[in-house]
């Protein structure tokens, strides 16, 4: 919210925030950052989900040489519920952002063969809540298929936006005139960006923006990875066309929530089992797909995924100054800095309401308070934050010097008092974000207070973690 003066006052356009990281997937910490799934297989897989103890005894996890591997058995012959593998779900959940990944190798088009890179929802039953398919495709495939399932009420459309064709175009998983549990899917006949194809080029990065008004998706091959993108700097509207553009008549916000990422192999089940058999190669190597799987584990050796990195960014990083100019008599104007916003970020489990004050700042002796903070204290132009809780991520503001000459009789001797900006939150978030902005200026202090905004929709950050609800659509 802007604050309301006595005085006219103008406001330049600031320049656009840019991308932070919020989390780094480090291969150091990889392990520790998701939950490696034991159940059963959603979509009926021929599969046996191993714990990390398991993974990391058996080779089906390790990190090496700053890589991480997660692959399949490929030296036994299958028993019980399957082919031993690995699926894992990260334990924080998103609202929006930016997801990097970066991969040396994925798993190989190999017969009988489901590997996924996706986003699933920890809010709801699905499909309730969305899902959002990355990467995906089975069996000998040599191109990458994105998809999207949500329930009713959501489509989209090209215009286009992307590189890629729209193979479905409703995004409901029970949309007549669609297989079930498909959803919007689009396809790509770049056949370096999945399988053999992607591997033989030397892997590469998918990136992966969510905003209010869609999902874009963009591949990128190992020699063609844009600067920013490898420097951490990632810049998206300087990508051109993405592969894939998830956007139409969809209240992205309201279908896609609280996602977490999600990577697996699995093999057969409801997509690459039905499709086994109309596969030209897999259809003359064994009369089911299960049979196959269970007697040919050196097929299966190029199974994995090499992860170079994996990063999660927020679109919330400081924003450039902004001018202010106020004037108070028709004979005298000056200026000033905005100081700078300030993002909190608190989590939903321990936060019932909220408090923020804001002054004007004109000399270097002037102190303000901020929700869970002491007062600011002040060295020359900046201004630190000494916090005194863990809510608040944002910790230094500074200004520009104030003009030369100031009346004395202007300057405020003691910041407003707090105002209560929200009694309550919507508990269907998993965190809460308040942005707000403190300005100095050289005019007459106002009487009022800058509060803050609830800003739900865009928050990212932690999120409940649940069982992951059923998975299934036939794609072929």
């Amino acid at each position: 919210m802007r604050p309301t003066f006595s005085t006219p006052i103008l406001f330049a356009a600031s320049a656009l925030a840019a991308y932070s990281v919020v989390d780094d997937y480090s291969p150091n910490n990889f392990a520790s950052k998701f939950d490696f799934f034991t159940g059963s297989d959603p979509t009926n897989g021929y599969v046996n989900y191993v714990d990390y103890n398991t993974a990391s005894s058996h080779g089906l996890y390790s990190v090496s040489n700053n890589q991480v591997y997660m692959g399949v058995d490929h030296n036994n012959t299958a028993s019980g519920r399957g082919r031993d593998s690995v699926r894992i779900s990260s334990k924080n959940s998103y609202q929006h952002g930016l997801i990097v990944l970066d991969l040396a190798h994925m798993p190989a088009s190999a017969c009988g063969t489901w590997p996924a890179f996706w986003l699933l929802s920890t809010s709801a039953t699905w499909p309730n809540g969305g899902e959002v398919d990355i990467i995906e495709g089975v069996n000998t495939q040599n191109y990458n298929t994105m998809a999207v399932h949500t329930n009713a009420g959501c489509s989209i459309s090209s215009n286009g936006s992307m590189t890629g064709k729209i193979v479905t175009d409703n995004c409901d998983v029970s949309a007549p005139g669609q297989a079930t549990n498909q959803g919007c899917a689009i396809k790509t006949g770049n056949t370096n960006s999945y399988g053999d194809g992607f591997n033989a080029v030397g892997g590469g990065a998918y990136a992966t923006e969510w905003t209010s008004s869609g999902i874009s998706i963009w591949f990128f091959p190992r020699s063609a990875i844009p600067a920013d993108l490898a420097s951490g700097t990632p810049n998206p509207s300087a990508w051109g066309l993405p592969m894939a553009r998830f956007a139409g008549a969809c209240d992205w916000d309201e279908k896609v929530v609280n996602q977490q990422i999600v990577f697996d192999i699995t093999f057969c089940g409801y997509w690459a089992g039905n499709a086994f058999s109309t596969d030209a190669t897999c259809s003359l190597k064994a009369s089911t797909c299960q049979a196959f799987v269970q007697s040919n584990p050196s097929a299966f050796a190029e199974s994995f995924w090499s992860i170079n990195s994996l990063k999660v960014y927020q679109n919330n990083g400081p924003a450039q100054p902004s001018t202010t100019s106020i004037s108070s008599t028709p004979t005298s104007t000056f200026s000033s800095t905005t100081i700078a916003t300030t993002t909190t970020s608190i989590p939903a489990s321990t936060m019932t309401a909220s408090t923020s004050t804001a002054t004007t700042l004109l000399t270097s002796s002037t102190s303000v308070t901020l929700p869970g903070t002491t007062s600011i204290a002040t060295t020359s132009s900046t201004y630190i934050i000494q916090t005194t809780t863990t809510s608040i991520v944002t910790t230094t503001v500074s200004t520009s010097s104030p003009p030369a000459t100031i009346p004395a009789t202007t300057a405020p001797t003691q910041p407003p008092s707090s105002t209560s900006i929200l009694t309550s939150y919507p508990n269907t978030f998993s965190t809460v974000t308040v942005s707000n902005s403190w300005s100095a200026w050289s005019s007459q202090p106002p009487d009022d207070t800058n509060t803050g905004n609830w800003s739900p929709g865009g928050s990212w950050g932690p999120g409940s973690r649940g069982r992951p609800p059923r998975r299934r659509r036939d794609m072929s």
